[in-house]
């Protein structure tokens, strides 16, 4: 692999914050390329930023800075991203060397990965460089990010709200300006929910558009990784470099034809939007968030899209529970490796109650009743499949609630009375399109009279992220977002 041998630049310089966060990554990489700036540079504001902003907002909980001034140093692979300054989300992805603690206690002392992932070496290899790893609930397994063993990370738009989950750690770096796009991860709306809540572009892909290699499925294939950017051009590069299928992957999908940088300048045409005013779990929807839908969907219409609101026939509480029952069953499996590891079972003390809750209720699933809940998963799935014959995309919104306050969805302790209720009236929509394997956006659309970023979600039929991007492309031209920031000091 060419190397970029960091030559100093034309003018050797400090890069002011202000000129850093002016730049999406591919800025950052062109400032490289044309020696205006060196990846030294990049990486000692983003630090910099990173050491000014973290002890307030708690969302990078791995230093790996001297790893990356090394890399800096010697020289990073020649790619189309070389020398940007890049987070990893700690947990569904091995970084050589590096330990996934995965938001839990439990393994706060595991032992260092013993290989890159397949997408942590596709990163490496387009010249990103690698400089610490963000904070996520216990196991992924929240839509808010505060684990008991690092600790809530914090919005910068509002400290006392939820920067979301279960990618938190990274949408706060990036809305803070640490970085401008970085890795994470979406099993029930882990992407597409901190993107709401932080003001970002969250994307979700289809399912085996993103190798899992070497770990292999998660929550029985709901989970895929991706990134949260401020720009979409930035999405669709980095999904561009990582869609590279490997062999022993359970399935897989091709390359596009089409790169999906370039699919995200071209016009969408006239598309098809069913339009959905509710949520898709029975609850109601908070009423900025409602009222920005409506909008969204009035600027659809008025880009030339025909509108036309619509409903989904599916009993979407029984498809949580029965997707539920199969991620049980794999933190079940997951735990269970870890006992017979160490030679000792897991106790309730090491682990969130909801964690637990998952141990206790996984435990009991057989695998008849794991069989039968993806037999009537495959059955919803025909009826979403249905949906996208009617539309192009669907619209609706990410959550159905503003950025919730700190501590109201805690997993350290959980009532099984309560605790469902509440975090589907926060994330009705999301979940679906994991179970379905559809590609799912959040687009930063709207903001709230008190300061609150609202996402607006699309949705379109598996493999066909193509539509998305050229749909997030021109919505970007007609309401601009990137230079949105979040007012400093941060309150």
């Amino acid at each position: 692999m060419p190397r970029a041998t960091n030559p100093g630049a034309k003018k050797p310089r400090d890069v002011k914050f202000e000129e850093y966060r002016a730049h999406d990554a591919i800025g950052l990489a062109n400032l490289v390329a044309k020696r205006e700036v060196t990846p030294a540079d990049l990486l000692e504001t983003a630090l910099a930023r990173l050491d000014q902003i973290n002890g307030t907002l708690n969302a990078v909980i791995t230093d790996l800075r001297d790893d990356a001034r090394r890399a800096a140093e010697q020289g990073l692979p020649n790619g189309p991203l070389a020398g940007v300054p890049f987070l990893i989300k700690d947990i569904g992805m091995m970084m050589k060397g590096v330990r996934t603690c995965a938001g839990s206690t439990l393994f706060r002392n595991a032992a260092p990965a013993p290989v890159d992932s397949a997408l942590v070496a596709a990163y490496r290899k387009a010249g990103l460089n690698l400089f610490g790893k963000t904070n996520t609930p216990e196991f992924g397994m929240a839509a808010v990010t505060e684990p008991v063993a690092f600790g809530p990370t914090r919005n910068p738009w509002n400290l006392s709200r939820t920067s979301g989950g279960s990618s938190g750690g990274t949408a706060a770096a990036i809305a803070s300006g640490v970085v401008p796009a970085s890795h994470g991860n979406d099993g029930g709306g882990s992407i597409r929910i901190p993107a709401a809540c932080c003001g970002l572009f969250g994307f979700k892909p289809s399912r085996g558009r993103v190798s899992p290699f070497p770990l292999g499925d998660v929550w029985g294939g709901f989970a895929v990784n991706h990134a949260l950017t401020r720009s979409v051009r930035d999405s669709a590069l980095l999904l561009d470099l990582s869609c590279q299928p490997v062999s022993s992957d359970s399935y897989w999908l091709a390359p596009p034809e089409t790169p999906f940088l370039k699919e995200a300048t071209r016009d969408p045409g006239k598309l098809r939007i069913g339009y959905i005013p509710r949520g898709l779990m029975p609850y109601e929807i908070e009423a900025p968030v409602a009222a920005a839908t409506r909008e969204a969907a009035m600027l659809c219409e008025a880009l030339g899209h025909h509108i036309e609101e619509t409903k989904i026939d599916a009993d979407f509480a029984d498809v949580a529970q029965k997707a539920n029952a199969i991620a049980m069953s794999n933190v079940t499996v997951m735990l269970g490796l870890e006992a017979e590891r160490r030679g000792r079972p897991i106790e309730r003390s090491e682990v969130e109650g909801i964690t637990w809750l998952a141990l206790e209720r996984g435990s009991k699933t057989s695998g008849t009743e794991v069989m039968q809940a993806f037999a009537a998963l495959y059955a919803f799935n025909q009826t979403m499949a249905q949906a996208f014959e009617r539309y192009d995309v669907l619209l609706m919104s990410t959550l159905g609630r503003l950025p919730v306050p700190l501590g109201e969805l805690s997993t350290a302790e959980i009532d099984e009375k309560t605790y469902g209720d509440a975090l589907y009236g926060f994330v009705p929509s999301t979940q679906p399109f994991n179970i379905c394997g559809a590609p799912a956006m959040s687009v930063p659309l709207a903001m709230s009279e008190d300061g609150l970023p609202i996402g607006i979600q699309f949705a379109a039929k598996p493999g066909n992220e193509a539509v998305l991007f050229r749909l997030a492309g021109q919505l970007e031209k007609a309401a601009p977002w990137f230079d949105r920031y979040p007012k400093e000091p941060f309150v």
